[in-house]
């Protein structure tokens, strides 16, 4: 695992895809709920090992589904808390139903620039490093032999 530069280590996650490593600095200033549940997912392991069940080129890669199939989650919905961001290339943004208040562990990082999504999905973050990894991300819907999040650490727990 290389050294990961970051702004705020408490706020950012290393994942470590079958691709490569991927580092997301978290907008905690954007979206408090999700960053914890975020976080605290990423602390119990939750998202080791899940894959990218869904990825559509020049739109997104969703992940955080525990059956791998987007019908899954961890059981906890948070409220919604959207704001002006954007949906632009490299966003990291939580995916959701219906509901506006469903997001719960399912987060999609846009490949290209979705600003249809704008006010409508919470953005919690953005790729700061390894945007080329996401990119080789395997596509499909369902994607067949997905690719997947081999771990998923908040970077301050890897400095102690």
């Amino acid at each position: 695992m290389s050294s990961v530069s970051v702004r705020d280590p408490e706020n950012a996650i290393l994942l470590e895809t079958s691709q490569g490593e991927v580092v997301i600095e978290m907008r905690d200033d954007l979206a408090p709920k999700h960053v914890d549940q975020i976080k605290r997912l990423a602390r119990d392991g939750f998202y080791d090992g899940i894959v990218f069940h869904r990825v559509i080129e020049g739109f997104m890669a969703q992940t955080g589904c525990p059956h791998g199939t987007g019908t899954g989650g961890s059981g906890a919905h948070l409220p919604a808390e959207f704001s002006d961001e954007p949906h632009l290339r490299g966003i990291a943004s939580m995916a959701r139903s219906q509901d506006p208040n469903s997001a719960d562990s399912q987060f999609f990082i846009c490949l290209d620039d979705a600003r249809f999504l704008d006010g409508q999905y919470t953005v919690w973050g953005n790729v700061v490093s390894g945007m080329e990894n996401v990119d080789k991300i395997k596509l499909g819907e369902p994607v067949v032999d997905p690719d997947s999040i081999v771990s998923m650490k908040v970077v301050a727990d890897l400095e102690s």
